[in-house]
């Protein structure tokens, strides 16, 4: 089958990307990763991927004026590579309008909590000081407000109150964040969502196992 290039941006460990990877690896997948760009020179992501013999390019945030300016670099980079979808992979750094606008409906992110709660950053940790017995981790696409764009795929895990560390919780969450992120782009890929201005909806017959 004929794989479409998938760009993806990271800031820290990369496990969220290398998820994404391994999925690609498989025949069936409809992505293959073309390049992995990271905003921060030391981010472990970046070895990864680069001993995976995928493209890897970093560009600082601290090298140019403004945020638009540094996501028209990105930007250029990623149409370097003839990348279709962007995906998100623990990527710390706010865009500019600019960047949603001219990638509409073209990047998902993967955001470690059950939006519309616990937005924005730390996510794991609002939930834990909250006594919240569920969470999980959301796939959406990225817009101009922050963590406000259509969801694509949630999934759940228990939070064991009065049992569970904050760091137990944080590593519940993150094996499922991989695995949703390659299930929402998988989907992207293959055609089987429709976004509108506020939902994705999933075309009849064609619903994500």
């Amino acid at each position: 089958m004929a794989k479409l290039k998938v760009g993806v941006l990271i800031s820290g460990r990369g496990s969220n990307m290398a998820s994404l990877v391994r999925a690609a690896w498989d025949e069936d997948y409809p992505a293959e990763i073309a390049c992995v760009i990271s905003n921060v020179a030391s981010a472990p992501g970046v070895k990864i991927a680069r001993d995976a013999g995928i493209a890897t390019a970093v560009i600082s945030h601290g090298d140019y004026p403004d945020r638009e300016t540094f996501d028209r670099a990105v930007s250029a980079e990623l149409e370097k590579h003839h990348v279709r979808l962007v995906a998100l992979a623990g990527f710390m750094r706010i865009q500019s309008p600019w960047f949603p606008a001219h990638w509409k409906d073209r990047i998902i992110n993967i955001h470690p909590s059950l939006l519309p709660y616990h937005p924005g950053a730390n996510a794991y940790k609002q939930a834990f000081e909250a006594g919240v017995r569920v969470s999980g981790c959301t796939a959406h696409f990225v817009t101009e407000q922050l963590d406000q764009g259509p969801v694509i795929l949630q999934d759940v895990f228990h939070i064991r109150v009065g049992e569970d560390t904050l760091d137990e919780v944080k590593e519940r969450g993150k094996a499922l964040e991989g695995k949703v992120l390659s299930q929402a782009v998988q989907l992207f890929l293959n055609e089987q969502l429709v976004v509108t201005d506020t939902k994705v909806l999933f075309r009849p017959g064609r619903l994500p196992a």
